[in-house]
């Protein structure tokens, strides 16, 4: 009886995901195997079409842009977001730094971009300071360039970073790391091989959240870039909109898709697969520090 009203309480949520998931993306497969259409649209007949234009150097060139900026992106945002959640979990004023991270979502995204947009712009608060300081003589140009988009990707997904880094960490025993260091292990070997290798689920989990979305960008460039910060997504975008190919756009939005399921079967299988205890990591790193010798301490 409890199996039955299971399978009853699960029916809605596997109407849902039918209905807004699956038939969506059905329809996605089979635009990309169908002709494109003279005014649009497609035509019912099979063809591969769009398949073999994903191949074209001009395409190519845009997919390899796009993943360097994103890795650049997402490392940079790595990079703030670890030290920044290794602090909110060892501070005692979790819930009002929570909140600062958080707050950001309470704003539409746009409206955070548009913000960015006033603040770099030739008349806007960047310029308006330095020229006033007499730091320049004209204003520089800080919007529409790649630093730009460099700087706003990162600021709108860095708490995305933040949050499961701070769930890992706040998780970890820190007197591990004052092991470490009672055994000889400077303080950067110690959270180099105890800590890291520990919260390894949360990091690959932030850069999950952060590449995946980053690689599918498509208002950051287009608002505060320039034709040198032209991405994948508005490749995509202009195909859908500018020249109407259906197919085409189908089957690179199924790219995409395959891109973020293998990250996300990736994640799986790591956070499935066996750890290394935090002692074995704490005495691995006091032999490697004896090893070594202590410099550093």
């Amino acid at each position: 009886m409890k199996r039955n009203l299971g399978n009853l309480y699960a029916g809605p949520m596997i109407l849902w995901l039918t209905v807004f998931f699956t038939v969506p993306l059905l329809i996605i497969v089979g635009f990309s195997f169908l002709r494109k259409g003279l005014y649009g649209g497609v035509e019912w007949q099979a063809s591969l079409d769009a398949w073999k234009a994903v191949g074209t150097p001009n395409l190519v060139a845009v997919t390899v842009k796009t993943f360097v900026v994103s890795m650049v992106a997402t490392v940079i945002t790595l990079a703030l977001a670890l030290p920044t959640g290794y602090r909110m979990a060892r501070s005692k004023r979790q819930v009002l730094l929570l909140l600062l991270v958080i707050v950001p979502f309470w704003t539409n995204f746009l409206l955070r971009v548009f913000a960015w947009m006033v603040i770099l712009g030739n008349n806007g608060f960047v310029n308006d300071i330095l020229l006033r300081t007499g730091l320049v003589k004209s204003s520089l140009r800080l919007l529409n360039t790649q630093g730009a988009v460099l700087l706003v990707l990162v600021y709108v997904y860095l708490p995305y970073a933040i949050l499961p880094l701070f769930s890992t960490i706040d998780k970890f025993d820190f007197t591990l790391l004052e092991a470490a260091r009672d055994l000889g292990a400077s303080k950067l070997q110690a959270i180099v091989r105890v800590l890291l290798p520990n919260i390894k689920g949360g990091i690959f989990a932030a850069f999950l959240f952060t590449f995946i979305p980053i690689f599918g960008a498509y208002a950051v460039p287009l608002l505060v870039g320039d034709m040198n910060s032209y991405m994948l997504g508005n490749f995509i975008a202009d195909q859908l909109t500018k020249a109407r190919n259906l197919p085409f756009t189908a089957s690179l939005s199924l790219l995409v898709t395959f891109v973020t399921t293998i990250g996300i079967l990736i994640l799986m299988r790591l956070q499935a697969a066996p750890e290394r205890s935090a002692e074995a990591d704490a005495a691995i790193a006091a032999d490697y520090a004896a090893a070594n010798g202590n410099g550093g301490r």
